[in-house]
């Protein structure tokens, strides 16, 4: 009751008015605002710090109990917590306009979203919605996830808003659906692996209610994942590069699955995806294609005030991320890949390896955003390893205590 009650309220008070948790404060008026508009009271700080721990202590609760609970009302909740957050206002980021923002570059405008930011159309209806810092930023997106948003474009500003917002719902719930059917081909009961997945607060309210890209990402990972354990190695390997076309962050399971399984045909459904996409992505965008990866590079060198390398800097009395704190997260991040990778090589299960090597990912970035903390969240629900999933769940709590902590004082 008590994480339903919760959700409801972020969902319709996120639609309720300006709030510093909507589209980056902005009033969103009209189509963009959403089903949900007027029917609560605009979101404050410390009504959504409330919410969101009542909310997560709700959840761990849940997860704990999910055996004893009926699962199709469990089912019914996941579907439910989809679809509410879904019908919210863009929340807690504003990412989905910088989607837009691309999209609309190419699509409308002609210019290469590779090599130009949403500055090159100031006069474009998207553009008072993409933050100050990105306006000159080049996408760092996959070429997969770039032309598939182009039609959306087409769609007007509420309309390709609203199908991102689709896009994000369906993958979220088709991440959860391949949870399942990854446990259930590993014979593990699957329900308390799709409760952790799929009621997770951060998974909802900031995936699905801010229409994130990585859960698309997420999608094609757990697809693949779940193709190679039933053998069907070529396509797994495919379906894991089109998620590293999304967003690159999914590249971490390959040399983890590589190591684990049958080489040959893998070998062969990476290079065929690869080929298919890198035609596609220079059809399209020429030179540019490659360009997100340096763009990628650059973000990385960015720094959030969330992130764990710069909560470490500051505890040695540091100021921030200097040169050596980047160095040395640098550093422990390849010792930790060698060593997870070592142990893969010699037999340990690469399913709990790849995702400890994504929480790592995500615990090592100095540019930490929530929706990185559940980047090892699926593997973790269907991988057998308990400290896995533990660690995962501690990394989201730590990052959300810290997030909303100033909120609240």
């Amino acid at each position: 009751m008590a994480l339903s009650v919760t959700g409801v309220l972020i969902a319709v008070d996120g639609a309720a008015g300006r709030s510093p948790f909507v589209a980056g404060g902005k009033h969103l008026m009209g189509s963009l605002s959403g089903p949900l508009s007027g029917l609560g009271d605009p979101l404050t700080g410390r009504r959504f710090v409330v919410l969101i721990l009542v909310m997560s202590g709700a959840y761990a609760l849940l997860v704990l109990c999910a055996d004893a609970l009926p699962a199709r009302s469990l089912l019914a909740a996941i579907v439910a917590f989809h679809v509410l957050f879904l019908l919210a206002p863009p929340l807690l980021s504003t990412d989905v306009f910088s989607y837009l923002g691309y999209a609309r570059l190419g699509a409308l405008h002609g210019i290469d979203p590779y090599a130009h930011g949403a500055a090159s159309a100031p006069h474009d209806a998207v553009y008072a919605y993409v933050p100050h810092i990105w306006r000159h930023a080049p996408t760092v997106y996959g070429p997969l996830f770039t032309v598939a948003s182009y039609p959306l474009a087409l769609l007007g500003l509420a309309g390709g808003l609203w199908a991102l917002k689709l896009l994000a719902a369906a993958s979220g719930l088709g991440c959860v659906a391949l949870v399942w059917l990854c446990a259930r081909r590993l014979r593990i009961e699957p329900l308390r692996p799709v409760v952790l997945v799929g009621l997770s607060p951060l998974w909802v309210v900031y995936g699905v209610g801010g229409a994130h890209n990585d859960l698309s990402m997420l999608a094609l990972m757990v697809a693949g994942a779940w193709l190679v354990l039933a053998n069907r190695e070529r396509w797994g390997a495919a379906a894991v590069v089109g998620g590293a076309a999304v967003k690159v962050t999914a590249a971490a399971l390959l040399p983890f699955i590589l190591l684990a399984r049958p080489r040959r045909d893998l070998v062969i459904g990476m290079a065929a995806a690869g080929a298919a996409l890198a035609m596609v992505a220079l059809a399209v965008f020429g030179p540019h294609a490659l360009a997100f990866v340096g763009a990628l590079h650059k973000q990385q060198l960015f720094v959030s005030s969330d992130s764990f390398p710069n909560e470490v800097a500051h505890l040695f009395g540091l100021p921030g991320v200097i040169h050596s704190v980047r160095l040395a997260a640098h550093l422990l991040l390849v010792v930790v890949i060698v060593y997870l990778l070592v142990g893969v090589w010699r037999g340990a299960g690469w399913i709990a390896a790849a995702g400890w090597a994504m929480l790592t990912l995500a615990v090592t970035t100095t540019w930490l955003l929530a929706w990185y903390t559940f980047w090892s969240l699926p593997l973790a629900a269907f991988s057998r390893d308990r400290r896995l999933i533990v660690a995962t769940l501690v990394v989201q709590a730590l990052f959300l205590v810290h997030q909303v902590g100033p909120l609240f004082t």
